[in-house]
Formats: structure tokens, C-alpha cells, sequence
């Protein structure tokens, strides 16, 4: 069900161009695979809240969640991201999550996890257009190669409902791999010195 009184003129707040749709493109660095929702009614539904800009309006596709009114994602990321701003679409009611509160670094929390201090929180406004943006501590989100969301609460609904979540910011590729290649060419590689006539004789073989 799309969010009471729903209309398109909240989305002239924001700078409607192609520019706009790459800012929000970090959803693609996201780690799907091993991305995690917790406390969803439907299992996989976190995930598809994380989508291209152009279909943050589709309210067929949403996640609720089950138990209580919290939600809870892990989102690795497969890079490192400077994470600058965040916009979550809700319905246009009391199942709209009223806080977030994010923490960086750390995979795998659970409920019991987020007890702790967050990294940053925010007070929701009710948003079912996409037109309110949230700016993050650049300093503090500089390198993010895992996210965690924490909605806590909502506006006074039994379940939160949101439609989409889009980041904004910058993404590095990761170097994972730069100390494996390193070890791997420090080894000596015998094709590296094979006899000249050993290749003359496969060749006649061949």
C-alpha cells in the first residue's frame, strides 16, 4: 500500500537531474549477498530497499518489520565509502521510523549490540517523497567498509514500513588484494626460467 496522501511535489525539493541518480549509486557497492536485515517479516525484503535512485518511488517493494517496531541492517560494503548523506522513504504514517542510529565498522550486530553509543543518530521526520536528506559526520563516515542501521523506533505503529534507503558518497575501491599479489611474485616462478630447449621440445610436440 503507497503512503497516504502521496504526491510528487516533494521530489522538487531535491535537484531532479542525472547527477542526482549517481549521487545515490552507492546502493550498487553494497555487498548484497552478505547483506544482513534483522527482525524483517519477510526474509531477503531488507535488501530490496536498497535500489537505484529512479525507483525510490515504487512502494511495491518495501520491508517491515515483524516483532516489534525495530529494524536492524548490516551493510558491508565492497570498498571503502565516505559516506555524506542518507535519505529513508517511509509511509506517510505512524509505521515511519522516527530515529537512526548508525555505527560504523562493525559487522554482524545484533539488538543486544546496539545498547552501545552509536556513531551518529538522528531524529525522522515522516518523508514519503524522498525529499529530506541526512547529513552525515564526513569526518567520522570517511572510511566505511561496513554499516549498520538502527531504527529503533517508530511514530507509534506496530511495525516500521520503509520503502527505500539511499546513500550518498564517494566509493574507493578496496586493495584487499595488494599484499597477496606481493607474496605471490616474491616467490620464484619456475616458468620464469625454463630452459629454451624445454619449450623448443614442446613445441615439436605439439
Amino acid at each position: 500500500m503507497p503512503p497516504h496522501g502521496h504526491s510528487c511535489e516533494g521530489d522538487n525539493n531535491h535537484h531532479e537531474s542525472p547527477e542526482t541518480g549517481l549521487e545515490y549509486s552507492l546502493y550498487a557497492k553494497i555487498d548484497r549477498e552478505n547483506l544482513e536485515c534483522l527482525n524483517e517479516v519477510v526474509d531477503g525484503s531488507g535488501k530490496t530497499i536498497f535500489k537505484p535512485w529512479e525507483e525510490r518511488l515504487n512502494f511495491n517493494v518495501y520491508v517491515e518489520s515483524d516483532a516489534d517496531e525495530e529494524l536492524l541492517f548490516n551493510i558491508p560494503f565492497t570498498g571503502n565509502v565516505k559516506l555524506k548523506g542518507i535519505i529513508v522513504i517511509g509511509d506517510d504514517s505512524d509505521s515511519h521510523p522516527s530515529k537512526m542510529r548508525l555505527f560504523k565498522n562493525r559487522p554482524h550486530m545484533t539488538f543486544d549490540d546496539v545498547a552501545s553509543s552509536p556513531d551518529q543518530e538522528f531524529d525522522l521526520h515522516v518523508d514519503s517523497t524522498g525529499s529530506l536528506e541526512y547529513s552525515t559526520k564526513i569526518v567520522t563516515f570517511s572510511s566505511v567498509y561496513h554499516l549498520t542501521m538502527h531504527f529503533p523506533t517508530n511514530f507509534g505503529g506496530s511495525s516500521t514500513r520503509i520503502y527505500y534507503i539511499g546513500l550518498r558518497g564517494d566509493f574507493t575501491e578496496g586493495h584487499r588484494h595488494g599484499v597477496t599479489i606481493c607474496a605471490y611474485e616474491a616467490r620464484a616462478n619456475i616458468s620464469d626460467h625454463k630452459n629454451p630447449l624445454d619449450e623448443n621440445v614442446s613445441y615439436q610436440i605439439q
